[in-house]
């Protein structure tokens, strides 16, 4: 198992709103992460759409995966959403993180959030602040 692998591994075990998402990985490696949810009712708007701050959390979970896959702990400083497409109920989502620039303390990363077919749904980019002390430690 890789270390992204482990990170992941440790970080679901308390992100509880990761979980109650479904989320299923699909890459974990350093600095690159996807993974997959399907959309339930519960996440829906008053239009019968993705919630809007569901959308963001789900992109915000592959940012934080992606983020923490080097080992040390990152935390969000910065996020912003542009929002696509709709996604509806039992809609299947993929949210892919690239980072984009990693220096010892702050780390850029995009998100893509798409359907099966590679549709881009939403689109996410974030920076974190990384912290001294390990994931794993």
């Amino acid at each position: 198992m890789n270390l992204a692998e482990q990170v992941f591994n440790k970080m679901m075990e308390k992100d509880y709103c990761s979980q109650w998402l479904g989320i299923e990985p699909i890459i974990l490696e350093e600095g690159h992460c996807k993974i997959k949810m399907t959309v339930k009712r519960e996440m829906l708007n008053g239009y019968s759409i993705l919630h809007g701050g569901i959308a963001y959390t789900f992109a915000d979970s592959a940012f934080a995966f992606a983020s923490n896959s080097y080992g040390r702990i990152a935390v969000s400083i910065n996020g912003a959403m542009t929002f696509s497409k709709s996604a509806k109920e039992g809609d299947v989502l993929f949210a892919e993180a690239k980072a984009l620039n990693v220096t010892y303390k702050t780390a850029d990363f995009d998100v893509n959030v798409m359907n099966e077919q590679g549709e881009i749904y939403y689109r996410f980019r974030g920076t974190v602040y990384r912290k001294s002390a390990e994931v794993l430690g």
